[in-house]
């Protein structure tokens, strides 16, 4: 059990209804802070729209949309820190939801930030939930031309199923290396653009008023609590959800995308880090496991720890917005806010296994397939 803090806050969480929203809120608690949360209880993660059973039940609970500025003025009164962790999730469900996302993600984070200016005394502290995806493609190695940061592959590459990464000097096959924080941003998906925009009004908000201000882009977290019927959330959830139901999990190109996987146990100390430490004050940081897992390993570790003897079905189709490869460095984090992961990819499988066993599932993966060819978003 976490210990108590000797400096107690009354700390706001937007988004602590959801997957690490709630283990943070947990956190807090533990630690004997004063919480409140935002949600909105989106249906497409709760469902049917209402309190999950895992929140804590000794929260401030305010239901609000980050739309609705007049609400997040109520929801910042008397608070001195915020976790930012609300947003709209989904790669694929963003190139077609576009205002959707803009506004949850983008404008939901200027009317936070508006509703702070508002309310005249200053907050202590602001961690936003940043993303791996403002990346784009990761960091390469190209054998004749040293480290590359390459753009999107071409329509044209992925339709001819020539997955890789190619170098943009002399065009030989790279070699993916572990991304840090220099590596030039390149969104490829609206969600990622939104992802960027909230980091960085976030830290430019807290340079002019002189916020303390801390943007954690997290990378492929799983665990506990993840929504398993929402086919836009993590990888590692949709294929569950297909187990769960004993259908084959869909992997899109090869499967030999390399992502990194960390548990939400590691990003909640992040979090928490983030708000205690003042190291990385005004800055960006990657919060990952630092060791890269290809998506057909995720899909087959799954497989055996849940004893489905399901093999997945490899669907040889590129999603647009997707990118090859890309997995952390988090020598920043360890520097900074003395970050260390301390779960394993095979012990947090063992963990989502163990919750997954009493848990069903509603299997949206292929409509949400169908969705995305519809709008000529696969190819």
């Amino acid at each position: 059990m976490a210990a108590s803090s000797p400096n107690p806050k009354r700390v706001l969480v937007t988004g602590g209804a959801g997957f690490v929203g709630s283990h943070t809120v947990d956190a807090l608690l533990a630690q004997g802070h004063e919480v409140r949360v935002f949600d909105n209880l989106a249906e497409q993660v709760h469902g049917a729209g209402v309190l999950p059973e895992y929140l804590a039940k000794d929260v401030e609970f305010i239901r609000g949309d980050m739309r609705d500025i007049a609400a997040l003025r109520d929801a910042v009164a008397g608070v001195e820190v915020v976790f930012h962790l609300a947003a709209a999730v989904g790669v694929g469900q963003s190139m077609y939801q576009i205002a959707n996302y803009m506004a949850a993600n983008t404008q939901g984070t200027a009317n936070l930030l508006q509703a702070l200016l508002d309310r005249k005394t200053k907050l202590e502290k602001l961690v936003v939930a940043s993303s791996m995806s403002i990346y784009g493609e990761g960091k390469y190695l190209c054998q004749h031309c040293g480290e590359q940061a390459p753009g999107p592959r071409s329509r044209e590459q992925t339709q001819a199923h020539e997955w890789e990464v190619k170098c943009p000097r002399c065009g030989q096959a790279l070699t993916p290396i572990a991304t840090d924080e220099s590596k030039p941003l390149q969104c490829t998906s609206v969600y990622a653009l939104s992802k960027k925009d909230q980091e960085e009004l976030c830290l430019l908000y807290g340079r002019t008023y002189g916020l303390p201000v801390v943007a954690l882009r997290y990378f492929n977290i799983y665990g506990p609590r993840q929504a398993l019927s929402n086919p836009y959330t993590g990888v590692a959830a949709i294929f569950a959800a297909r187990l769960l139901n004993r259908r084959a999990p869909l992997v899109f190109e090869d499967g030999m995308q390399m992502r990194d996987f960390v548990s939400v146990r590691d990003v909640v100390a992040a979090n928490l880090l983030a708000m205690e430490r003042a190291g990385a004050d005004g800055m960006a940081m990657n919060i990952g496991s630092g060791s890269p897992v290809s998506i057909r390993e995720v899909a087959q570790t799954l497989a055996q720890t849940l004893g489905r003897e399901v093999a997945s079905e490899f669907t040889g189709k590129y999603r647009a917005g997707d990118i090859r490869h890309c997995f952390a460095d988090i020598g920043r984090a360890r520097r900074t806010l003395g970050y260390q992961p301390r779960h394993s990819f095979a012990e947090g499988i063992r963990e989502l296994a163990e919750w997954l066993r009493a848990q069903s599932a509603e299997d949206r993966a292929a409509e949400a397939a169908a969705e995305l060819e519809h709008h000529g978003l696969t190819a």
